[in-house]
C-alpha cells in the first residue's frame, strides 16, 4: 500500500508500450514466452514475457477477456528447481513485471537456483490492459491544494468527485471487476497456464492481502507463501480503517526520522533534538503555505515526507533539502524531490483506488470522513488529511462495494510472515492480526525498525536467512521470532554501489 507508484529503480512500465513483441497471446493452459516489451527488456534483459488472456468477469469465463503480462526468469539450476515463485510488489497498482526484474538481483542465490521467478502486472495495471481515470498533466499539476487547509476542503471534495467520475467515464466496464478476489483468480489462471499444480508466492504490502485471499480461495494450490509487510485482513479494517491506521504509524515514524536527523547534526545542522528538527520541518511547511515554490507546495512537501517514511533511501536527500531551505533559503533540493504523477503513476493511482473502493464498503457521509480526519489530525497531523484525500474518490465510486473475504487460513500449509515493528504502510498490529488469522503461520518481527519491505530489501541478514531457508528447504522457526532491526543509514558513508529497491 503506497501513495507513490515510482518503482524505485529505472524501468517502471510505460503505458504506451503494451505490445509484447513476438508473443502470441493464448488462453490457459499454456504460455508462449518470448521477448518482453522494450521498456522492460532494456532494464531486465534476463526476463522472458508472455501474454495471458483472463476473463473480465470470472463468473463468465467465456465472455470478454483481458490481457495480462507475465514474466519469467528461469531457475538457474534446473536440477535444483522446485517450482515457480510468483511475486507481487503491492500497491495495489504496483507494476509486478518490472518489480520482479528489479528484485531478482537482490534475491539469495539459493532462491534463484530453486525457482522460476514469475512477475505479473495485475489486471488493468502497466502492461495488462492499463487504465487511467484523469489526464495526469492537468489533474495532477503541482502544486496541488493544501490537504490540511479548511479553505481547500470543498476543492478537495470536488477533486475526489471528479476522479471517481473520470474512472467511470474512462474505465467503467472494468471497475466492478477490479478486486482482490479477481486478482487472486487471475493468479490461479497464471498457475494453470504455467502447468503447475501448486505455486509458491512472495507478496509484499498489498501483495500480502492478495496472497491471503488467494490462499483462502485456493489453499490446495499453495506450496510456500512468504508475506512481507502485512496488511491487516480483519474485514472491519479493509480498507477504510487500514488507511486511518497508517496516519498513526506515520506520525510515530516521522518522529523516528527526526531523531535520526538530530543524531547526525554534524551533517545536517538542524539541531540535536527531535523538537528542533520538527520545528525546522514545520517552518518549511509554514513558508510553503504562504507561497509555494514552483511545483513545491504544502501538499507536495507532505507527499515527499510521507513516502520517505516507507524506507530510508531518501532520508538523506530530504534532510539536506530541509537544511538548505531553512538555513540558506534554498529550495532547489526539496523541489527536485517532487515527482508529479505522470501517466504511469496515474495508472497506479487508478488501480489503488479502484481495488480498494470495491473490495469493501466505505463511508458515504462527508461528515464521517471529516470527523475521522479531524480527530486523527489533532495528534497525528502529518498524514491525517493527506491520506484521506488519497482515497476520497471511494465516497463517490461508481461500482458497488463488495464484502471482504474472511481470512481463516483453513487448509493452508505453513506460511511465513515478516513485518518491521514501525512500518507506516502496514502497521504492526496488522501483522499480528494476520498471524491470528492464519493458524499455520509464523511471524518474524524486525524490532526497532520501520522499513516497508524487509526480506531481501532491508539488509537484515537473519531475516533474509529465515526467509531463504523457508522458501528453499521448507524450514520455519518453531515459534514467532523477534530480530534486531537493520542499521539505519549512515549519511556520512559513501553511496551504495546499487540503488535501494523500495516498494511501489
Amino acid at each position: 500500500m503506497k501513495r507513490s507508484f515510482a518503482l524505485g529503480l529505472a524501468g517502471a512500465a510505460v503505458l504506451a508500450s503494451t505490445a509484447v513483441t513476438g508473443v502470441t497471446a493464448q488462453a490457459a493452459p499454456g504460455l508462449q514466452f518470448g521477448p518482453c516489451p522494450e521498456d522492460v527488456s532494456k532494464h531486465y534483459p534476463q526476463l522472458q514475457c508472455a501474454e495471458l488472456q483472463v476473463p473480465l468477469d470470472h463468473r463468465d469465463p467465456g465472455g470478454e477477456q483481458l490481457k495480462l503480462l507475465v514474466s519469467k526468469q528461469p531457475a538457474r539450476k534446473p536440477e535444483a528447481r522446485r517450482g515457480v515463485l510468483l511475486i507481487n510488489p503491492g500497491g495495489p497498482g504496483g507494476p509486478g513485471v518490472g518489480f520482479a526484474g528489479a528484485l531478482a538481483p537482490k534475491l539469495p542465490g539459493a532462491v534463484l537456483d530453486s525457482y522460476d521467478l514469475i512477475g505479473f502486472d495485475t489486471r488493468n495495471t502497466a502492461h495488462s490492459t492499463p487504465i487511467t481515470c484523469v489526464d495526469a498533466a492537468t489533474y495532477w499539476k503541482a502544486p496541488l491544494p493544501d490537504p490540511d487547509s479548511p479553505h481547500a476542503r470543498e476543492q478537495n471534495w470536488q477533486r475526489a468527485q471528479q476522479y471517481a467520475d473520470g474512472c467511470q467515464q474512462r474505465a467503467g466496464k472494468y471497475l466492478p471487476h477490479l478486486t482482490t478476489p479477481s486478482n487472486a483468480r487471475d493468479m490461479d489462471r497464471i498457475r494453470e497456464a504455467l502447468g503447475e499444480e501448486r505455486i509458491s508466492y512472495l507478496g509484499y504490502s498489498y501483495g500480502t492481502y492478495l496472497g491471503a485471499v488467494y490462499g483462502q480461495l485456493f489453499p490446495e494450490r499453495v506450496d510456500r507463501m512468504l508475506l512481507d509487510s502485512v496488511v491487516n485482513p480483519d474485514t472491519s479494517e479493509i480498507w477504510y480503517r487500514n488507511n486511518l491506521n497508517q496516519d498513526v504509524a506515520a506520525q510515530h515514524r516521522l518522529g523516528m526520522y527526526f531523531d535520526w536527523i538530530a543524531r547526525h547534526d554534524q551533517v545536517f545542522h538542524l539541531g540535536t533534538e527531535r523538537a528542533q528538527v520538527q520545528a525546522a520541518w514545520d517552518g518549511v511547511q509554514a513558508e510553503l503555505r504562504k507561497a509555494p515554490r514552483g511545483q513545491l507546495g504544502p501538499a507536495e512537501f507532505i507527499d515527499t515526507t510521507f513516502n520517505a517514511l516507507y524506507g530510508e533511501s531518501s532520508w538523506k536527500d530530504i534532510a539536506e533539502g530541509l537544511a538548505d531551505f531553512r538555513l540558506r533559503n534554498d529550495d532547489k533540493k526539496l523541489a527536485s524531490l517532487v515527482k508529479p504523477k505522470d501517466e504511469v503513476a496515474e495508472n497506479g493511482n487508478a488501480i489503488y483506488n479502484a481495488v480498494e473502493c470495491v473490495d469493501a464498503p466505505w463511508p458515504t457521509r462527508q461528515r464521517e470522513w471529516e470527523r475521522d480526519s479531524e480527530r486523527l489530525a489533532a495528534d497525528y497531523p502529518l498524514a491525517a488529511w493527506y491520506n484521506s484525500w488519497t482515497v476520497a474518490p471511494c465516497r463517490f465510486w461508481h461500482a458497488p462495494a463488495q464484502q471482504p473475504l474472511k481470512i481463516t487460513g483453513a487448509g493452508l500449509p505453513p506460511v511465513l510472515l515478516i513485518n518491521s515493528e514501525h512500518d507506516v504502510a502496514t502497521p504492526y498490529h496488522g501483522a499480528l492480526e494476520m498471524r491470528r488469522s492464519l493458524p499455520s503461520s509464523v511471524l518474524v518481527t524486525e524490532k526497532d525498525a520501520g522499513k516497508h519491505g524487509v526480506w531481501a530489501l532491508a539488509g537484515n541478514a537473519e531475516a533474509d536467512r529465515i526467509g531463504t531457508d523457508y522458501l528453499v528447504n521448507g524450514v520455519l522457526p518453531p515459534e514467532d521470532v523477534t530480530l534486531p532491526g537493520h542499521p539505519d543509514p549512515d549519511p556520512a558513508a559513501a553511496p551504495p554501489a546499487s540503488k535501494t529497491l523500495d516498494l511501489p
